[in-house]
């Protein structure tokens, strides 16, 4: 009888010291892997939100390492100049690659653009806020002076 209940204690023992080691659910996990862009809402002119014409995807990696692409559809051609305030996409073409730090608690990450289509990008801290809602990421910005949101989906 001894020897079942000490088996059964080493098995109970096994199973709590495996759930602490095995990744859990947690915000890390949920953000690793390619995702691509459902919809991406920006402010218009006349100051309502909008849905841009565009394609593109994000990509977390397990070690910390992100990069993230977007094509708009309506891109200038070729040596046409771009009229519109230049912030995080050129000609019409979005694309950096750096880090990203996770605060699970603040449901927010922080991309650090290591390097970026736009230069001024390069060396900049990007405050992100994200929430789940079933198989979609949303992500805005967490800067009050920034007026867009995506929707990712796991591919």
């Amino acid at each position: 009888m001894r020897l079942i209940l000490a088996g059964f204690l080493l098995l109970i023992l096994c199973v709590t010291m495996l759930s602490k080691s095995v990744p859990s659910h947690d915000a890390n996990n949920q953000l690793v892997g390619a995702w691509r862009l459902v919809w991406l809402e920006e402010e218009g002119a006349d100051g309502k939100s909008q849905r841009a014409n565009c394609t593109g995807q994000f990509v977390f990696t397990r070690d910390g390492h992100a990069s993230v692409q977007v094509m708009f559809g309506n891109r200038p051609a070729a040596g046409a100049a771009n009229s519109a305030p230049v912030q995080y996409a050129q000609g019409g073409y979005e694309a950096s690659f750096g880090t990203y730090k996770i605060n699970a608690e603040g449901k927010t990450f922080t991309y650090h653009v290591e390097g970026a289509l736009v230069p001024a990008l390069v060396g900049k801290d990007l405050p992100r806020a994200f929430e789940f809602s079933g198989r979609q990421m949303i992500v805005k910005s967490t800067r009050p002076e920034e007026h867009w949101r995506v929707a990712w989906e796991h591919y």
